[in-house]
Formats: structure tokens, C-alpha cells, sequence
């Protein structure tokens, strides 16, 4: 039997709520099965140079797998026009990502092979978590949900041509790449072995590092051996990875444990609601922000109590000390470098780091194809200027110690240039000022915040000035922190 992309009167439709797929999204399973693709995805060569030079998912991952989740919604969305806009949005996006790996060789975000390859690991992840679990699917609903998948792929590409039509085909197709094309690279070693061991608190924790530490002490390695175990036999060999002893009953325990879920009555896990409720501030005005409030008062009375229990020292995840800036709610030169400027968590600043800042707003906005690109001419002129000022030593990036060196005012033009972008996309009616009610709606849909505001206009002028007062001085619990800082 064949797969198309389209589903006869009988079938379920390929799209909407009752496609095969998207009943994954509040699967608690999809966490494990994500996983275990980004590192399949990580592995091939292309995928992985483009992730390791472009990709925030090592500084902000919790808001790397927000803005996943909610394209895999738009993309299974039961509207064509939202499927088209969000696969034109994620075209422009792959377009900008090009470039060589550590070794010389070309890659590119928008080849097809690549990209095919992305929905192959999604899909076969899907098949191996129900597997795993104790529900393996049958023929019929694996065929259906193939085909849903070269739909997905043919929104994306205008085709599905580079996976194969036939399921039986597909597994051997899978099986090649794994086997003849993918490495252990860089970027599949940073998820395996760097982001489990460092991965940041979401904004829900951010006030109990002590306690997050401790958690992710546990947590990290066991989550680590159950993606390792998971994966394809062939990759594991190859790659050399090692597995602890127990791993696979580790983890066909943990999919056990995921699956029972589905016992659960209906509605009582989304995704949607826990990944925006990991990312809320206390000051924001979201009706969960006093929940969250209350919440992070108790998580920060335990975290002090384990930290008398288990004195964590020394290291980064002991409680921040008092900020070392000489006004209270400033950041250091040093804090504002890897909290806001190196956004791909390398240690440099260079150009992927603005072109992160810039799809960031974009995606948060959801801008337009005309308001993007001047979003993004806007950044990468800001580039040039900071490149001409702080690359003292020539390679084309500027260091943590050059930025320090330097603590230059960044208000400059190009800046300007992108704050004014940011008025434009907000002043959505053309009048030329900001009434109440759209400032309150940017900050509130853009940045999951809202500011204590009176009924007044806002004009260009203070608009750009608070956009500059953010970004050149560093100021801390702006209505900019959860973009640009937040993990």
C-alpha cells in the first residue's frame, strides 16, 4: 500500500484535530520521543553544523521547545492559510542558515534531503515511543500517520519526493542514513552530554537554583541514559556511546511510566499550558502569575532547606550573589553578555547570536515577510557596527573579555533602526503612536508580561528609548527580560 498526501472521505483527515499526530502533542511519551529525534536530527552532518552554529537551543532551550511546539501546532493546524504562513515563516528562517562545519563542508538549512531527513526522525520517533510503551501502533494508523508526515514535508518543500512513498520503503531508507550518513557530532554530543548536565532553570524555577541543581543532579544522567538506550543500535556502535548498565530497562520503564498517561481523563495534560506555565514571571499578568507567585515562594523555602541539607559551593548553581553593578537592578558588562547578547551559549558574540535575537521578535510578533526582513537588515547592521568597534583582534567575533573591555554605549544607530521596527510591527493601526492597548498587547503576547500602564499614547521617541535603556544599559526586570534573557 502506497501513502499520498491526501486522506480519502473514509480516512481521518491529515490535519486538524483529528490527525494521528498531532493526538501526540499532549502525550507526555512526545517528551521522551523529541528527545531522542533531536539528537537523530543532530546527528546528521548538515543538521548538525546548522544547529551548533544557529541554534539557542544550549543558552534557551525551554524557550527553544516553546517555539517548536507551537510551529508543529500551526503546521498540523486544520486552516491551510495558517499551514501556509507558518511554513513560508520557517522557509525564511532556513534560508538565512548557511555556512561550513568544523571541517569544511557546506551546509545548508534549506536542503531538502536535510529537512527530509528531520521529518523521518519525527516520524520514526513517533512509531518507537508507542513501541516502546507497551502500544505499538498497527499497519494501518503507521500508514496513515506516514502520510500525514509527507504532507507536513510537502507544505515545507512543495513536495514530498525525498521521502519515500512506500512505508516499507521508508524503513529502509531510514536505515541507510543511520547506518552510512550520520556522525557523532558536535552538536548530538552538546545534547547528550552539556545540555542534561547544564540545562537552565525555566523562568518558573529561576528562583531556586539550589534546588534545580539538585534536581537536575538526578535527572540529567537518567534522562541522558534513557535517550542513549533508546536510540538505533547501529548509531550507538558507530558513534560510540557509551550505556550504563540497566539502561534499557531504565528506559522501557520510563515509556511504561509516560504511557499510563493515557488513562488519565481527557484534557488533563497540555502541553501548550505547562510549557507557558513554565515560562511565566511573577510579575506577569497572566490570571496563573499568582499561582506561580505562591509556587515559587515554596520552591525557594526548599531550595533554602536542601541548601542546609546539601550545601551546594562553589560552582553556578549556588544562589546568585548580590549584582556587582553599582545601581540595584543592573547587570554587570559580564552578566549582560551571557544572559542577553550570546544568545547560541558559545561564548562569542557574533552574528548568529543577533540573527537569534531578531527571529526571536520575529516569531514572537509574527511578523511579515516585508517586517522581518527590516527586522533583520536592522540586526545584522547592528552587527557590523558592534564588529567594528569591539573585534580588536580581527577572527570576526567579539569575546566575552572584548565586550568587558570595551562597555560601550550600544544605542547607536543600527539599534535605533531595530527599536523603531519594533514601534512599527506594535503600532498596528499606522496612526504613528502606541495607544494603551497595543503597548499592553506587545508586551503581553510578545514578551508574556504586562506593564503597569495609564491610558496614554506612546510615542516613537519613548518607545525607542525604553527598547535602548534595555539593551545599553542593562537594566535587569524589564518587560524585555523573557525575550531576550529568560532560558
Amino acid at each position: 500500500m502506497t501513502t499520498g498526501t491526501t486522506a480519502t472521505a473514509d480516512e481521518a483527515p491529515l490535519f486538524g484535530p483529528e490527525s494521528q499526530f498531532r493526538a501526540f502533542f499532549d502525550d507526555p511519551r512526545w517528551a521522551l520521543a523529541m528527545i531522542r529525534a533531536t539528537v537523530l536530527e543532530a546527528a546528521h552532518p548538515q543538521i548538525g553544523a546548522a544547529l551548533a552554529d544557529n541554534s539557542t537551543f544550549v543558552a534557551h532551550p525551554w524557550r527553544r521547545l516553546r517555539n517548536t511546539f507551537l510551529s508543529m501546532r500551526r503546521m498540523f493546524d486544520a486552516d491551510p492559510a495558517v499551514r501556509e504562513r507558518e511554513a513560508a515563516r520557517l522557509n525564511r528562517l532556513h534560508a538565512r542558515m548557511s555556512g561550513s562545519d568544523s571541517r569544511g563542508r557546506a551546509y545548508d538549512a534549506m536542503d531538502r534531503a536535510a529537512r527530509a531527513w528531520v521529518v523521518a526522525t519525527l516520524y520514526e520517533s513517533a512509531v518507537t515511543m508507542c513501541r516502546l510503551s507497551g502500544q505499538p501502533l498497527d499497519q494501518d494508523t503507521m500508514e496513515h500517520m506516514y502520510a500525514e508526515y509527507r504532507a507536513f514535508l510537502a507544505a515545507l518543500d512543495g513536495d514530498a519526493g525525498e521521502l519515500p512513498e512506500d512505508l516499507n520503503d521508508f524503513w529502509r531508507y531510514f536505515d541507510r542514513v543511520v547506518e552510512n550518513e550520520l556522525e557523532n557530532t558536535e552538536a548530538a554530543r552538546i545534547i547528550l552530554y552539556r545540555l542534561f548536565d547544564h540545562l537552565p532553570a525555566p523562568a518558573l524555577l529561576d528562583g531556586a537554583p539550589t534546588l534545580w541543581a539538585a534536581g537536575r543532579a538526578v535527572a540529567g544522567p537518567l534522562l541522558g541514559a534513557i535517550t542513549v538506550a533508546s536510540l538505533p543500535e547501529p548509531y550507538r556502535r558507530q558513534a560510540g556511546l557509551p550505556e550504563m548498565p540497566g539502561a534499557p530497562t531504565l528506559m522501557q520503564g520510563a515509556y511504561l511510566a509516560a504511557g499510563l498517561a493515557r488513562f488519565l481523563p481527557a484534557g488533563w495534560i497540555n502541553a501548550e499550558t505547562i510549557i507557558e506555565t513554565l515560562s511565566l514571571s511573577p510579575d506577569s499578568d497572566d490570571p496563573r502569575a499568582r499561582t506561580v507567585t505562591a509556587l515559587r515562594a515554596r520552591v525557594k523555602r526548599a531550595s533554602a532547606l536542601l541548601r542546609l541539607l546539601t550545601p551546594l559551593s562553589g560552582g553556578p548553581d549556588t544562589d546568585p550573589a548580590p549584582s556587582t553593578g553599582t545601581e540595584e537592578g543592573r547587570r554587570s558588562a559580564n552578566e549582560f553578555f551571557h544572559e542577553v547578547l550570546d544568545q547560541t551559549g558559545d561564548g562569542h558574540l557574533d552574528w548568529p547570536d543577533l540573527a537569534a535575537m531578531a527571529r526571536e521578535l520575529a516569531t514572537r510578533l509574527d511578523l511579515d515577510e516585508p517586517e522581518e526582513t527590516r527586522l533583520y537588515d536592522a540586526f545584522a547592521a547592528w552587527w557590523r557596527e558592534l564588529q567594528a568597534a569591539l573585534d580588536t583582534d580581527g577572527d570576526g567575533r567579539v569575546s566575552a573579555d572584548e565586550y568587558a573591555a570595551a562597555v560601550p554605549s550600544l544605542a547607536g544607530p543600527a539599534l535605533i533602526r531595530v527599536a523603531e521596527v519594533l514601534f512599527d510591527a506594535t503600532d498596528k493601526d499606522g496612526s504613528g503612536t502606541i495607544d494603551a492597548d497595543e503597548y499592553r498587547t506587545l508586551f503581553r503576547t510578545a514578551f508574556h508580561r504586562d506593564l503597569a500602564t495609564t491610558n496614554d499614547t506612546f510615542g516613537r521617541s519613548p518607545f525607542v528609548g525604553d527598547f535602548l535603556s534595555f539593551m545599553s544599559g542593562r537594566r535587569t526586570n524589564t518587560p524585555y527580560d523573557p525575550l531576550l534573557a529568560d532560558a
